[in-house]
């Protein structure tokens, strides 16, 4: 059983950007502190927990100029990818940008998470940052 809440504690939080860290940022030997820009106090972060209350997900929601939201900083740890943990994640921040009055969703998406995103109502729009020049994303939109 997968249970997405928002990250509301420093715990919370620790445990979002230690997933983060492990799945983002340290296979390309990127710093600790990479995992987040300073912006979580004016955003909602998800937090997925497995049945034993491990956290298995993050991801979070900010809020763009208009009527956009943006998805960033979406990882899962590396057991739990392919068994739906994304995908809730993405439902709970969807949601939540819904609430907030978004009526169009956007995110960068790494090359190899183009193919999750698509079965998730996504479609490419355009070409994103290449992340430290080594990690081509595309940028990805969905109404809501």
């Amino acid at each position: 059983m997968i249970n997405v809440k928002k990250a509301e504690t420093a715990e919370d939080l620790a445990q979002c950007y230690e997933l983060r860290y492990q799945i983002l940022r340290k296979p390309w030997q990127q710093p600790r502190g990479s995992e987040t820009d300073g912006k979580e106090h004016e955003c909602i972060t998800a937090l997925a927990l497995d049945e034993n209350e491990n956290p298995i997900g993050t991801g979070r929601l900010q809020m763009n100029a208009g009527d956009e939201a943006q998805i960033r900083y979406m990882a899962v740890a590396d057991v739990q990818q392919g068994k739906g943990v994304g995908g809730e994640v993405l439902l709970f921040l969807e949601g939540k940008a819904k609430n907030l009055g978004a009526k169009n969703m956007a995110l960068n998406a790494r090359e190899n998470a183009i193919p999750f995103y698509l079965k998730n109502g996504y479609a490419i729009t355009a070409d994103a940052e290449m992340l430290w020049g080594i990690i081509p994303h595309k940028r990805m939109e969905k109404k809501l």
